[in-house]
Formats: C-alpha cells, sequence, structure tokens
C-alpha cells in the first residue's frame, strides 16, 4: 500500500512540474510573439546625441536573438549594418545633433573598422559633431576615433601605439606529442598551405607575405591619421618605434589628441557643442534604441537590390547562420536572381574560405546571375580562398584596403593517427578488405603512394578548376591566376594593382555601385537569407538543434579564436580552398 501511494505521489509531481514547464514555455513564447509584434518605434526628441559604444562585438549582421536566449546580454552582438544604417540615418536626422563615441573596449577587423571609420567621416559631412571620450585607447578604438573632430583622453588614462603584429598559431609540437602524423596534398608552390601543422614557425616565403600583407594594413592606418590630424608618417612611426605614448600626457604631447578632459569636463564641453544651457540635461539615445527610431528617408520603391550575406567558413549542405553553407547561400542568390524587383544583387563576403565543392556550388549561381543582373561582390575583413572563390563570377568585385583577399589554391590534410592509437593509447586496428584500396582514404595508417597519387590529382583538378574561375570572371589568362595565386594572401590595397579586384570601398559603396550599374536611383534594400525570428530559435533550443557558439565565445573571451581554430580543423571534409592558417592581428 505504501509503495503504490509513493508511486502515485511521485506520478502526480512528474505530472505537475510537466504541466508548470509547459506553461512556462508557452509563456516564453507567447512574450516573445507579442514582444516582436508590437510597434516598438522610438521618439527622440531635439538636440539629441547619437551614443554610439561599440564595446561589444561587431558581426555582419544584428543576430534576432531575444534577450533570454542570450547569456551576454540584451544586443550582446552589434552588426555592421545596423551600424552603418543609423549612422547614415543620422546624418540625416534633424533631431540629432552629433555623435558621442565610445570605442574603447572595441573587438572589430580592420576591415570593418575601416568601414565604420569612413562611415563616421561622412557623418561629419553634414556639420555635425563627432566627440570621442576614452579612458584607455588601444590601437583598434584609436583609430577609429581619429573619425572625431573632437578627440578627448581622461586626464589619469592612457593609449598604446605601436605597431602591427601577425600571430600565428602552430601544431607541430602538440601533434608530435600525440604522435600523430600529418600527411598533406597541395597544389605546386602553395608554400604557407597547412605550415602550422607541420612547422613550429613561420617559411621565410610566408614571412614575407606576411609581412607584406601587415605592412599595407599599417599603411593605411599612418594614412588615416596623419589625414585627420596632421602628424607626418615618419613622426607616426617614431612615436610607434619607440613606444612614446604611454599616458594621456603624451598623447597630448605628441598631437594624438585635442584635449585631457575628465567626464564632468567632456560633459559640459558636449553642452557648449549643442548650444544648451550649462545646467540642461543632455538628451542621449542609445544605437540599441536608435534602431527602432523610424527612418524618413527609407524608399518604398518596388525596385530592389539585394544584399546576400555569405560570412563565416564555406560548409556544404545547409550551414547555419554563422557560416556559408553551399546550399542556404545559393538559394538566397537564386532567390534574388528570379525576383523580378531585384534589380541588383550585392554579394558581401567575409570568410577565409572552406569546401571546395560548397564553394562551386555557390560560384555557378553567383555566375547565373551575374548573367541577368549586375552583381557587386563586397568584401569585408576576409575574403580569401573559397570566399574568394565564390565571388570571382561577380560583375565588379570591391574590397577595403585592409581587406585579406586572395588565397587562391587548395589542399587536404590525411591525418595518420597509427603512432596515437598504437604508441600512446596502446589501441590496434586490424583490416580484411574485398579489394585493394577499399580503406580508402586511412586515417589509422600511412597512405600508399598509389592512395596519395590519387588524392594529388583530385587537389590539381580544383585547382585548375578554381584557377579557370578566376580567370574567366577577371577576364585574365590562367598563366597569370597561377603566378598570383599559389596560395598568396593579398590585402585590398594589393589586390587592386593586381586586377583581383576592381575598386576599394566598403558596403555602402558597394550598394552604390549596383545601383549606378542597374540604372537605379530610388530603391530599397532586401537582406537575404532572412534571418531566423526568436521563435523559430526558442524551438531550435528546446530541440537541441541549435548550439550557439555565443556561450563558449563568452567563457573564452580573446582565446576563442584557438578554440575555433582547432574546431574548424576536425570539422574539415574534402578537398579545401580556405585561407591555410588563422591569423590574428594586433
Amino acid at each position: 500500500m505504501n509503495f503504490l501511494k509513493t508511486m502515485l505521489a511521485s506520478m502526480l509531481g512528474t505530472f505537475i512540474t510537466f504541466v508548470i514547464l509547459c506553461f512556462l514555455v508557452f509563456a516564453i513564447i507567447f512574450g516573445v510573439i507579442i514582444a516582436y509584434s508590437a510597434d516598438e518605434e522610438v521618439l527622440i526628441s531635439e538636440k539629441s546625441i547619437l551614443y554610439l559604444n561599440l564595446d561589444k562585438p561587431i558581426a555582419e549582421r544584428t543576430p534576432k536573438m531575444p534577450f533570454f536566449m542570450n547569456p551576454m546580454g540584451s544586443g550582446a552582438v552589434l552588426g555592421l549594418d545596423d551600424i552603418l544604417k543609423n549612422i547614415a540615418k543620422a546624418k540625416e536626422d534633424e533631431n540629432i545633433v552629433g555623435i558621442y563615441l565610445n570605442t574603447e573596449n572595441i573587438t572589430a577587423g580592420m576591415g570593418r573598422l575601416k568601414e565604420i571609420r569612413d562611415a563616421l567621416i561622412d557623418f561629419r559631412s553634414s556639420g555635425k559633431f563627432l566627440v570621442s571620450y576614452g579612458n584607455y585607447y588601444t590601437q583598434a578604438s584609436y583609430y577609429l576615433a581619429t573619425a572625431a573632430n573632437h578627440l578627448y583622453i581622461n586626464p589619469e588614462g592612457g593609449m598604446l601605439f605601436k605597431g602591427l603584429n601577425a600571430e600565428l598559431m602552430f601544431l607541430k609540437g602538440t601533434l608530435q606529442k600525440l604522435d600523430v602524423e600529418v600527411q598533406v596534398v597541395r597544389h605546386g608552390k602553395f608554400k604557407a598551405a597547412t605550415e602550422p601543422l607541420f612547422l613550429d614557425k613561420m617559411s621565410a616565403e610566408n614571412r614575407e607575405q606576411i609581412t607584406s600583407l601587415i605592412s599595407d594594413l599599417w599603411d593605411q592606418v599612418i594614412s588615416d591619421i596623419n589625414e585627420a590630424r596632421n602628424i607626418e608618417p615618419s613622426e607616426l612611426n617614431r612615436i610607434a618605434d619607440n613606444l612614446l605614448v604611454q599616458t594621456s600626457a603624451d598623447a597630448m604631447q605628441y598631437g594624438l589628441v585635442d584635449t585631457i578632459l575628465y567626464k564632468d569636463e567632456l560633459l559640459a564641453r558636449l553642452r557648449q557643442l549643442m548650444e544648451i544651457d550649462s545646467t540642461a540635461k543632455i538628451v542621449t539615445v542609445s544605437l540599441d534604441s536608435y534602431m527602432k527610431v523610424r527612418d524618413k528617408n527609407i524608399s518604398t520603391s518596388r525596385e530592389k537590390i539585394a544584399v546576400v550575406y555569405a560570412y563565416g567558413d564555406v560548409v556544404d549542405g545547409e550551414g547555419t547562420e554563422d557560416n556559408i553553407g553551399g546550399e542556404r547561400i545559393s538559394r538566397a542568390v537564386r532567390k534574388a536572381r528570379e525576383d523580378k524587383h531585384v534589380k541588383a544583387i550585392v554579394l558581401r563576403v567575409n570568410s577565409g574560405g572552406g569546401s571546395a565543392l560548397a564553394s562551386e556550388v555557390i560560384w555557378r549561381e553567383i555566375e547565373l546571375a551575374s548573367r541577368e543582373k549586375p552583381v557587386v561582390a563586397s568584401f569585408g575583413n576576409v575574403a580569401a580562398s573559397g570566399g574568394y572563390y565564390i565571388a570571382c563570377a561577380a560583375s565588379k568585385i570591391m574590397a577595403d584596403p585592409a581587406t585579406i583577399t586572395g588565397s587562391i589554391g587548395v589542399w587536404g590534410v590525411i591525418p595518420n593517427l597509427k603512432g596515437l592509437m598504437n604508441n600512446k593509447l596502446g589501441i590496434t586496428f586490424d583490416n580484411a578488405m574485398t579489394n585493394k584500396n577499399a580503406d580508402f582514404i586511412p586515417v589509422m595508417k600511412p597512405m600508399t603512394p598509389y592512395q596519395r597519387a590519387i588524392i594529388q590529382k583530385d587537389v590539381d583538378h580544383i585547382y585548375d578548376l578554381f584557377a579557370g574561375r578566376v580567370a574567366s570572371g577577371r577576364h585574365m589568362t590562367v598563366e597569370k591566376v597561377d603566378s598570383i595565386g599559389q596560395g598568396r594572401i593579398w590585402s585590398g590595397t594589393e589586390a587592386l594593382n593586381l586586377g583581383l579586384i576592381d575598386t576599394l570601398g566598403g558596403l555602402t559603396d558597394a550598394i552604390k555601385l549596383a545601383a549606378s550599374l542597374a540604372g537605379l536611383v530610388d530603391y530599397r534594400i532586401t537582406a537575404l537569407p532572412t534571418l531566423k525570428n526568436p521563435l523559430d530559435q526558442i524551438l531550435e533550443q528546446l530541440t537541441g538543434k541549435s548550439t550557439p557558439d555565443v556561450y563558449m565565445k563568452q567563457a573564452l573571451g580573446e582565446d576563442y579564436h584557438y578554440f575555433d581554430y582547432l574546431r574548424k580543423l576536425r570539422e574539415m571534409k574534402g578537398v579545401q580552398a580556405r585561407m591555410e592558417y588563422e591569423l590574428k592581428v594586433n
């Protein structure tokens, strides 16, 4: 009897818990539906300042993620698309008198920094003020801050100005300790490919190309600061070489800032710029709020320019919102091509490449689209290897001067885990096969010379195909492509000189170019692929189909890129058209 009572009580408790959980789930879903269907338009008052706080990771697009699904808080990731859009909106907004810029903890690549900086300089052409204030300026944050016409620093703050350093991670020692042999199959003079797997430092050829790349990036930084601050490049390099700027006083002495101010003094200066009384309240609007302010200049035209966002690794199949799935992105391009109201397409690329097959799938759709309407490729921080492959059939290619591009090459890596399994773990394997090469491709023993030759033939074929695609799209000979290919990476500036791109500029410039090529004056922008709505994301979370990297990024912070690099190595399948290493520039 007691057993029956206990069992019934347990069943009742389980049922009640289940009902409560269901109620909570439906309440959350209902809340999301209400929140995202409600009119959230924000109205701002006259003489307001847009507070542009760029202290969060900057992605290509702002994700549609409800706050309770985001462990880093609401608005934890900023989209470059929304940053640029709202700076342009503020330029025309009569209620916005200026921008207060906070760049103190910015984390973004050089390409994105350049695009935001150019947008801020364009904002200043309206005659409105742009103020930057920081307790401490890193090199990246200072570069962005030089867009301001009022650049201030806290009296007890500091600054870092030292030049660029490229850091590569090498795994040779780790693989040796694990007794793992790396079997590399690559094309021709693709010297830098897979170096991190079998070297413990850069080869001479790789050091030469990396030095050339970061020198181009640094020259762009120095040129922009020289134009903004009127400090000669030779003097800026002298300051960097000797680490002359450490404190606020140093920054003031060498002309890197306008003046030193405490926060209360900054507020007084803002009131002067706003032309309001010294005791009046300073009205600011955050970027998150300003995104909800209606843009009065948005066109209602039926004619559209489609911006197709392709960022992350190029992968086979559907992929996710954080990578370039061959099926997902090619479908988005096809949708834009078949839409009669879409008069031009902008392919926004931010990728170091990945699957050669998926790159070919996307290339085909870009090639078909460019036959029917203008297609402009816009390169972000990186558009290399497979990232370049998918764009080379575009009508025009535009990149930032700081874009890392090129890396036209193909490679494959097959690990031999026999030493790890036998010597480290005591595990052995044996085979019974019906045919001589039934074990192809082996990972528990070395490849035979014949098997290596088969893979080499496949790699060579894909490289020839890749080079041919580039030659056709860029109106070059295959020999010319081969001479600048071989896995060599280039800056956007060098890519222009080599004919790999047509012009320099950011996403906004690419959209304007696409409009010009299509003969459009009045048009609106449509972004593809469509981002998943919050309800879909909740359902994926509940069914275990989604595991957002945001959790790992929060836990690892700046060290996340090491984890991400190892994860990418593990997930590689098939022959790769991928930039051969993770390059961290700081």
